[in-house]
Parts: structure tokens; C-alpha cells; sequence
């Protein structure tokens, strides 16, 4: 008789990472060491806008320690544009990016020059040598302004700022809807631009071989796959003469997932020097040149019935693009375009997005890509909705979200949501926050007239995680796919390797996918080895973002595994000299139907595949198998959060005093690493709320260029979070998994925002702008006071 062995999925293992993680055994790119290794250092531009007249390296090289420097014009021929991979319209504007400006510099911290020396101290150094002369030109910074007749020009040979728009018109004809609706409410919000902040800077090693002409990349990269491919592009180094390897990698939240003018240079010099070559940036080098995240204008107009029932949405926004197309900047907006939404019925809706460049730093992905742009314009605006109608605002949300015996739902937007449980998830939150305790002693303040008034924020949301299915992006013109790859391999001694084509910097893959592998080999969790993060160890993958590495990667997994016990049946059935059919397997052990004595484990059918002394006819000597997922559909995971923050009326002092998060993820691979991914995300969302954001001047100078003047909040600025979970299945997939990376940082920024305008809405404010700063709020008690007087 079979054992029964505990399963691993759902089982709250320790990551396996984090012994040589926290004890310092680690392989960051910086740490990556080459004989005759050499340094990079890179002259920014320190004006927004003007023309490069003139860029001489050749002071810098006499400098000492200083080996080659270089300007752009120098590198030109060996260099392409930085790619952009999704060009969202047909008619979209697609200027020239090099990874060197040559003519003309568009944002604070363009680079206008490399300096190579024998350590970065000397190569730092020797920048001040170079000598540049600027042309200044008139910087575009506002986005409205910059669309006007006249405005100067980022790329003055496009003709406009104006870099696509893009529609989606959904239901009926909005404004018939609105002509029949009874209430409508206006709002504008903005999204402030938003620094990433990984714990660990960007960085490149690039190792060349110069008797065969192959070079070894190391980055700080959420994408070694993706950035092989274009890089080889970039640079005209056929793609098999390139390794790409992502080490250890501390964070990224989408700044990672990018291919940096950095990493093309690296591979330039060290192909012009036939050196290896390290560059790694400086913390005031990263909030420069880093790529931001949100930067958008937001007008919502939301129609209804008096009781409150939803009718029509309409969005428009100004999304800024900054002075390049990076990556997938034009696309990260139009994430959220599908999301707007939410989780609500409606008739109408009708969206328009349009990009704008600015002579600021390119923007892309962080951490939710345009989905928290989109729940916090939702949110926000039925918290209005609520407010004009006298409707408590979790009974307005009640009353239009999708039921969940309607599952599976296509929604507005054209989603079809699979699965989900709004009320479950937001009785759950209610009771855990004890919420008509709070609306009472709410009450009870506005009534004293307290100067510390209670605001109770809501936030329900759901998210399109898992971006993979390829024939979605093909139609939203995205040049990739969204597969994922996986290989498991049962070595001789039974010992199992999982390759994957995703890339961890710091979300648990090694561990969750050995859960995985575990449960379906039926061997011990401590007898899988993860391989990751390395083109040729792992040759296949499209790399980690979106909340994609579980649903579609650990699905890949999933299905390989389950493809190896397949191809041991075979083996086992030969050996115990049954048919297929009557083999079953359980705990890592084939059986043959009726007669338990006759068994083989997993391991001995390896190794005596290893031998292969005694194998069924025609087959090959291996039980290895790989699996490629496209995944048909997204994963929808959904919660709902509160907030209860208490603000000082006469300080403009805003503190969290209690924070629940009831989140449905679906089925949950290891309940420690979902509570460090919620805990994460709050934080940052939290953030977006109350203290970061990227400041410019006049001239397009960033202000809040270093950690002094942009705001990461640490621990002690931020509330004790209460967590939980309902579960509602995904029926997309065999694991019934749905994204978690992004939840918290998406629901999180409008409960915070909807509690403080909750706590200052008597007193006649009706929205504080991002990120609510003391002074912020102060203001907006004024202008409220001014307008009542």
C-alpha cells in the first residue's frame, strides 16, 4: 500500500533562496569580477533640451587610469536605435533613440559620453575632463501645453508631441447614456510620476571571447531572454555568439524589464577594446536615467441613476512618454484601458489614451504597469459617485459589481472574467476592519468638530495578471509573445533540475516552483534544483513581469512534469509488464492495478532509463521532458481593501491607523511568499499615496534627484497590515492560480486617498492631489475654507 506524503502546494515553506540571500553568499552583477577587467563611466547631459555643437573625449585621456573614452558620434556605426516593441497605432510616432546622443540631448541625464578606465573612481574622475558645449532649447514639460499650436518640439523632426492616441469605444454610445443618466460626476486626477527604487542599482558586466567573437552579458535584469534577442539586434552580434546571464538580481518592480542604453554600450566597448567591461550606476544616476513609472492626466466622467446604478464611463487620459519610447512605454497605459471598469457593470464605455513626449525621463513599467492608474480612476470616482448621491460607499459598490454566481462575466471592457467572489472577499475585509465601529466613531468626530477627523477608505479591484496570451498581444500590436518554457529533468540518482525561462529578482520562484515539481514527481521538495536566469542554461523563456512567472511559467512547469511521470509510465508499465492503462501512479511511486506489490519509484525508473538495459521498443532513452504554455486567457485575481487614517486638520498631518487587505489569488502555492508579495505591494502603493513623487523645475531639472528629496518610506512609516485571503479558483488553469505581485500596490493608492478626502469631505474638500503630503492637505483645507467663506 502507497504512503500518503504531504503535499507541498499550499504549504508555507521557507524560501530556499534565502540562506544565500541574507548570508551574503550572493552573485550580484557588481560583484562579477574578469582579468583585466575595466570600468565605465557615462557624462549626462545636466540640460533637459539643446543641441550638441561640440563633444571632445580627449582631455579625459589624459587623465589617469583612463584607457579609451568615447562620444557618441565615435560609437554611431556600430550602434541601432533602442528598441521599442510596441508600437500600439498603425500611425504612432517612433523617433530614433541612440544609446548615445550624437546631435541633440532630451532630458536631464541623457549620455553624451563614455569614459573606460582601470577602476570606476578613475573613470568617474575623468568625466570632468570632457568638454561639451550645449545649445540650449526651450523644454517641453507640460502635457497639455505641449500638444497647444506652437509648443516647441521634443524631436523637432516629427512635426508634433503628439505620439499616438489610441480609442476603445465599448456598450452603447456614451453620450446617449449619459443624456438618460440622472447623476453624472466629473473628476481629474493625476498620476504622479514615480521613481523605481530596487535595492540594488542596476549594473553590466560584459565578458568578450575574441578568438570565437561570443560575449558573456551579465545584468541586473528581469528579462536575460528578451534582452539577448535585442540586444543582438541592437548591436549586429548574431544572437548565438550572445549569453545573457541574470545573477542574483535585488528587485526590480518593472525597471528591470527594460533594455538599457547601458547594456548596449557595455557590449560596444568591450567589442571595440576587446576587454571586459563593468558599469554599474550610482543611486543619483538611477533616478535620473532609470526608466519612471505613471506620469498621466486623468479626466473620468462616470454616469448613473439615482439609486446608484452604474450606466457609462468615459476615461481620457494624457499619458507622458518622456523624451523616448523605451521598451514598452506606448503599451503601459493601454494595460490599464481594459481595467478602468473595474469590477462593475455598466452599458456604456468609451476610453481614449494619448501619448505624449516630454523632455523628461522616458517612462514604462512599475510595479502594476497601468492597472493601479486604472483602479485608482475607478475608485476615486465611485467614492465621488457616493459622496453625491449620500450613498455609503461600499453599498454603491454592492449594488453594480458582478455577482459571483454571473461568473464567468464579459465585462465592458470586453474581458471575460473566469472566476471570482466580490461579496466573499469584501464581507471578509468588513469584519476583520470592524467597519460600522469605525463610521461611528467617524460620525461621532464630525460632530464634536475634532481637529483630528477619521477617514475610511475603500478600494475593491480586480487586475489582468499572467500578460501571455499571444494572439492578444499580436491584435494590441505587441511584437512578442507571452509563452513561458520549462524543462524537468529526473537525473540518474533521482534527483530532479527544473529549467525555467523566468527570471526571479526576489518573488520565490526557486521555491514555489520546486513545490510544484514535488507534488507532481512525488519527490522530496528538497530534491529539486531550480536553474534559471541564464540563456544557455535555460535557453528558452520570455522572462518575469505582470504577475505572469506563476500562471504561465509555473503552469509550464506543471505541465512538464506532469509530461515526465507520463513518459515513466511507459518505462514502468514495460518493466512490471502491464499495460499503460493499468499502471497508476501516486507519491512517486507506479503500481500496477490490484497487485500493489508490483511497483517502481520515479527513481529507479530513472536510472534504469539511464541505463536504458530495458526499454519499451522505439523509445528514447530519457523520461526528460519540456513544455511551452501560451495560455488561452489573463488570470483575474481580485480583493477588496480598507483603510481607516486619521488627519490632523490643523497640521495637514495624515497617519494609517488601521489597514486590511482581503485578497483572492486563487489557489495559493505557498501562503508565506503571497503575504511578503501583499506586504510588498501595499507598501509601494501606500507610498504613491502619501510620500513619492518625481519632482521637476522650470527646466526641466529633477528635484527630487536623491534620496533626501524623494521619499521611499521605511517601516516605520507605515501601518501594521491585516491580511487575508478568500479563494476562488481560476478555471483557466490546471492549478487554479492567479497572479499576486501587483495586487496590494494596485488596490492600495485609493484607499488611502479615498480615506483622507473621507476624513476632510465634510469640511468641503472633495480630492487631495498625490501624494498627500501635510502641506497638500493643508492647502486643500484652505481652498475648501476660502470657497465656503
Amino acid at each position: 500500500m502507497t504512503e500518503t506524503v504531504a503535499r507541498e502546494v499550499g504549504r508555507a515553506r521557507p524560501r530556499k533562496e534565502d540562506a544565500h540571500l541574507l548570508t551574503g553568499q550572493t552573485s550580484w552583477t557588481d560583484n562579477i569580477t574578469a582579468s583585466g577587467l575595466l570600468h565605465i563611466a557615462l557624462l549626462r547631459s545636466p540640460m533637459a533640451h539643446a543641441r550638441l555643437t561640440r563633444v571632445d573625449v580627449s582631455p579625459a585621456l589624459e587623465r589617469p587610469g583612463v584607457v579609451a573614452a568615447f562620444s557618441g558620434a565615435d560609437l554611431a556605426d556600430g550602434l541601432s536605435s533602442m528598441p521599442c516593441v510596441w508600437p500600439v497605432t498603425e500611425d504612432i510616432v517612433m523617433p530614433d533613440h541612440p544609446p548615445l546622443a550624437v546631435d541633440e540631448v532630451r532630458h536631464a541625464g541623457d549620455p553624451v559620453a563614455v569614459v573606460v578606465a582601470r577602476d570606476r573612481y578613475a573613470a568617474a574622475d575623468a568625466l570632468e575632463a570632457i568638454e561639451v558645449d550645449y545649445d540650449p532649447l526651450p523644454p517641453v514639460l507640460d502635457l497639455e501645453s505641449a500638444l497647444a499650436d506652437g509648443s516647441p518640439l521634443v524631436h523637432s523632426d516629427k512635426g508634433t508631441n503628439r505620439c499616438y492616441t489610441w480609442p476603445l469605444k465599448t456598450g452603447e454610445d456614451f453620450d446617449a447614456v449619459r443624456a438618460r443618466a440622472e447623476v453624472s460626476v466629473r473628476r481629474r486626477y493625476h498620476q504622479q510620476r514615480l521613481i523605481p527604487n530596487a535595492m540594488e542599482p542596476r549594473a553590466v558586466v560584459v565578458t568578450p571571447v575574441a578568438a570565437s567573437g561570443e560575449y558573456t552579458l551579465y545584468s541586473s535584469t528581469q528579462i536575460p531572454h528578451i534582452l539577448r534577442v535585442l540586444l543582438a539586434m541592437v548591436t549586429g552580434i548574431p544572437e548565438h555568439k550572445l549569453r545573457v546571464i541574470a545573477p542574483d538580481v535585488g528587485g526590480g518592480f518593472g525597471s528591470k524589464l527594460q533594455v538599457y542604453a547601458e547594456e548596449a554600450l557595455a557590449l560596444a566597448v568591450a567589442r571595440r577594446l576587446g576587454r571586459p567591461v563593468k558599469w554599474t550606476e550610482s543611486r543619483s544616476e538611477g533616478f535620473l536615467t532609470t526608466h519612471h513609472g505613471r506620469g498621466m492626466i486623468q479626466d473620468i466622467e462616470i454616469a448613473a441613476k439615482s439609486d446608484g446604478t452604474l450606466l457609462g464611463l468615459k476615461v481620457d487620459l494624457l499619458a507622458d512618454m518622456g523624451a523616448y519610447l523605451m521598451l514598452i512605454t506606448p503599451g503601459i497605459p493601454l494595460l490599464g484601458a481594459f481595467m478602468y471598469p473595474g469590477i462593475y457593470k455598466m452599458d456604456a464605455y468609451d476610453f481614449t489614451c494619448t501619448g505624449v513626449f516630454t523632455n523628461r525621463t522616458p517612462t514604462d513599467a512599475y510595479r502594476g504597469a497601468g492597472r493601479p492608474e486604472a483602479t485608482f480612476a475607478i475608485e476615486r470616482t465611485m467614492d465621488e459617485l457616493a459622496a453625491e448621491l449620500g450613498m455609503d460607499p461600499v453599498e454603491l459598490r454592492r449594488r453594480n459589481w458582478i455577482r459571483h454566481e454571473e461568473f464567468p462575466y464579459t465585462a465592458i471592457a470586453g474581458l471575460t472574467y473566469d472566476s471570482g467572489n466580490y461579496e466573499a472577499a469584501t464581507a471578509r475585509a468588513l469584519e476583520l476592519f470592524d467597519y460600522d465601529k469605525l463610521r461611528a466613531e467617524q460620525s461621532d468626530r464630525n460632530e464634536r468638530g475634532d481637529s483630528v477627523r477619521l477617514g475610511i477608505g475603500v478600494s475593491t479591484y480586480t487586475e489582468m495578471c499572467g500578460l501571455a496570451p499571444s494572439r492578444i498581444l499580436r491584435d494590441l500590436r505587441y511584437a512578442a509573445g507571452g509563452w513561458e518554457a520549462a524543462t524537468v529533468r529526473v537525473l540518474p540518482t533521482g534527483k530532479v533540475e527544473v529549467v525555467t525561462g523566468t527570471s526571479p529578482h526576489g518573488q520565490g520562484h526557486v521555491t514555489c516552483w520546486s513545490q510544484i515539481a514535488a507534488d507532481v514527481l512525488g519527490v522530496p521538495f528538497e530534491d529539486v534544483e531550480v536553474v534559471h536566469g541564464d540563456t544557455k542554461a535555460a535557453p528558452q523563456g520570455m522572462d518575469t513581469y505582470g504577475s505572469r512567472s506563476l500562471v504561465v511559467g509555473g503552469l509550464a512547469v506543471h505541465h512538464a512534469a506532469n509530461k515526465v511521470v507520463d513518459k515513466a509510465r511507459k518505462v514502468a508499465a514495460h518493466l512490471l509488464e502491464a499495460s499503460e492503462q493499468d499502471v497508476e501512479f501516486a507519491n512517486g511511486v507506479f503500481s500496477v492495478k490490484g497487485s500493489p506489490e508490483a511497483r517502481k519509484t520515479l527513481q529507479e525508473i530513472a536510472f534504469e532509463t539511464f541505463s536504458s538495459h530495458d526499454l519499451p521498443d522505439g523509445m528514447e532513452p530519457t523520461i526528460n521532458a519540456e513544455h511551452v504554455l501560451d495560455p488561452d486567457t489573463f488570470s483575474y485575481p481580485h480583493g477588496t481593501h480598507l483603510c481607516a487614517v486619521e488627519v490632523d486638520t490643523e497640521t495637514g498631518q495624515s497617519r494609517i491607523r488601521s489597514y486590511v487587505s482581503v485578497d483572492d489569488v486563487g489557489k495559493v502555492i505557498n501562503p508565506m511568499i503571497v503575504e511578503g508579495q501583499v506586504h510588498g505591494g501595499l507598501a509601494q502603493g501606500i507610498a504613491q499615496a502619501l510620500f513619492e513623487e518625481a519632482v521637476y523645475d522650470d527646466e526641466g531639472n529633477l528635484l527630487s534627484g536623491t534620496m533626501a528629496d524623494y521619499l521611499v518610506p521605511s517601516a516605520a512609516d507605515l501601518p501594521e497590515f491585516v491580511t487575508d485571503r478568500t479563494e476562488t479558483p481560476a478555471t483557466s488553469n490546471a492549478l487554479g492560480v492567479k497572479g499576486v505581485g501587483e495586487a496590494g500596490t494596485i488596490a492600495s493608492t485609493p484607499a488611502v486617498v479615498n480615506a483622507i478626502v473621507d476624513a476632510l469631505r465634510p469640511l468641503g474638500v472633495q480630492d487631495v492631489p498625490m501624494p498627500c503630503t501635510p502641506e497638500r492637505v493643508w492647502r486643500a483645507l484652505r481652498s475648501a475654507q476660502e470657497a465656503r467663506s
